[in-house]
């Protein structure tokens, strides 16, 4: 089959033929039908700390339809279109039971989506319904990564919101923000580029203030946020958030930052902020990102700016380092 497959930290990406997959014992194959290129995919390319290495194939926001069955496997049959959960996990502890499948101690990340065909297991498979698209399923994982900041946030409805950064996620969050009741959501960024996308998915106002982006979100918040959402992942914006947040507010992190970051703990103490982060996401969380989608909510589907094929993958990838007015590009292995 073919496949997108890194050559190393620092290199670009190849499209290359490698061995089609085989089902061992409780794994199912699933020919990929979209795949989403996540902002991770990219740092995993350039960090150590994913620990991602040569040879290894991306791609963990993925549905396709299953085209094989190994032993010991229940629950699907060949022809089932699924969504994929991107969370290794047994299925049978008390955390997989629970919904909490990121806490299994057989927990790691699927890859695999940058193919033709990828392996995976059984419990980690949803059933799209037939109101759902292939792209649909691809888009599930950051909606429920989203959400899932949302709900460890505590918003409550007529809070204020400020969102920093206008990425896939950021979208998200102002998405579930407003459809949970949030008055003002604002997503504050350095580029104008996705103000219109974000208005659609549900921002009530967009900022960009990069000589004070203190001063910006208040202009346009009114004030301080109840809570603000950290959705980029570089060092000094939670020192940002701080001076944004609310006497007792909340600070929530999304952004995945790998690098050392410092702030003024005597500000966030003497004001009483709540600090908390957000990973993953829990399978009653994917499951309710999906069920929004066969309800017929439109905005999340505003996050796909682009299909593309395996071929074209490498160069777009390469492209994507940069910022631009793409969103969410979907490959598509079969094209």
């Amino acid at each position: 089959m073919r496949a997108v497959v890194m050559q190393g930290l620092h290199q670009p990406l190849a499209l290359e033929t490698v061995p089609d997959p085989t089902p061992g014992e409780g794994e199912v194959v699933v020919k990929v039908g979209r795949c989403g290129i996540c902002g991770s995919d990219l740092h995993m390319t350039e960090d150590p700390a994913y620990g991602v290495n040569k040879g290894d194939v991306l791609g963990h926001e993925f549905a396709g339809e299953v085209v094989a069955l190994g032993k010991g496997t229940e629950g699907l049959k060949t022809g089932d279109l699924v969504s994929v959960i991107p969370l290794k996990s047994c299925g049978q502890c008390v955390s997989c039971k629970s919904g909490e499948v990121a806490w299994c101690d057989s927990f790691g990340l699927q890859g695999g989506g940058y193919a033709e065909y990828a392996v995976t297991r059984p419990n980690q498979c949803i059933r799209l319904p037939q109101s759902a698209s292939m792209a649909d399923g691809a888009i599930i994982e950051p909606l429920a990564v989203a959400l899932h900041g949302v709900n460890m946030s505590g918003m409550k409805p007529g809070d204020k919101v400020l969102i920093l950064g206008a990425g896939p996620i950021g979208l998200a969050v102002a998405f579930w923000a407003r459809r949970k009741g949030a008055a003002d959501v604002v997503i504050q960024d350095l580029s104008t580029f996705q103000q219109e996308r974000a208005l659609k998915m549900g921002a009530t106002d967009f900022s960009v203030s990069p000589d004070d982006p203190i001063a910006g979100a208040a202009r346009v918040l009114g004030g301080k946020a109840d809570i603000v959402f950290e959705c980029v992942g570089v060092p000094g914006l939670i020192a940002q958030a701080v001076d944004q947040v609310r006497n007792r507010g909340t600070i929530c992190l999304l952004g995945l930052c790998t690098k050392p970051d410092t702030f003024n703990s005597f500000a966030m103490l003497s004001k009483e902020v709540r600090l908390i982060t957000s990973a993953f996401f829990t399978r009653q969380e994917y499951e309710e990102a999906l069920d929004a989608l066969d309800a017929g909510a439109a905005e999340p589907r505003e996050l796909v700016t682009d299909t593309i094929s395996l071929a074209d993958t490498p160069a777009r990838f390469e492209a994507l380092r940069k910022r631009t007015h793409e969103c969410k590009v979907l490959i598509a292995p079969s094209s």
